[in-house]
């Protein structure tokens, strides 16, 4: 029945059902991690069978697929906005560092949908790493920046990929550390972070 969906417009009573189902995924996997997170738990969690997930989506890694997809859009476009109020290659890489600690502060549970890949691989074993396609588009919107920076000349050369992965993973990593201790001044930790990064990208060794 999923795949008959997938070829029509969704009815509203569909979309709000795929988005519950989406959202009681999101809350599993920061309770148990995306290896502990059954077909059966979100049905239980949503109060729906698994008859009816299954309707829905074809199965567990569809579910997984669209979870990512629904987060990641969502960070998108509450991140992006700031970006794209910004003034300048340093102001928009700001704007990102800012944005995304912020939106990741709001909106803990999807931490971890965004730290770890929940697609599995063919034989089940393990979950791809955090560098799978799923998170491309996350490397991509910063290596932009960088490669901005580049062209008018205020950051040094460097591989805009390479950093763009760098950033995203101590910016998961201070967020991540934030989540299991709350302890630590998410505020300085973010602040050293955006210090950190503007060394590293700056032409001249210009300080903040």
């Amino acid at each position: 029945m999923s795949e008959q969906m997938s070829a029509r417009p969704l009815t509203f009573v569909e979309e709000a059902r795929r988005r519950q189902i989406i959202d009681c995924t999101i809350e599993l996997v920061s309770e148990r991690g995306p290896g502990r997170t059954s077909l059966a738990g979100i049905a239980e969690r949503a109060g729906i069978s698994k008859a009816a997930v299954l309707y829905h989506f074809a199965s567990k890694d569809a579910v997984m697929v669209a979870t990512m997809q629904h987060v990641l859009a969502s960070h998108a476009a509450a991140v992006g906005a700031q970006v794209d109020a910004a003034d300048g290659p340093e102001a928009m890489l700001v704007a990102y560092l800012r944005g995304t600690v912020g939106y990741l502060r709001e909106h803990p549970a999807q931490l971890r949908v965004l730290v770890e890949g929940l697609v599995r691989d063919r034989d089940g074993d393990r979950e791809l790493a955090p560098g799978s396609p799923a998170h491309a588009s996350r490397w991509q919107g910063v290596a932009r920046i960088l490669e901005l920076g580049q062209e008018v000349g205020v950051f040094r050369p460097f591989d805009a990929r390479a950093l763009a992965l760098v950033i995203g993973g101590a910016l998961d990593g201070v967020v991540a550390e934030w989540v299991g201790d709350r302890s630590l001044d998410l505020d300085a930790a973010a602040a050293e972070l955006e210090m950190a990064v503007l060394l590293a990208v700056r032409a001249g060794g210009a300080q903040p």
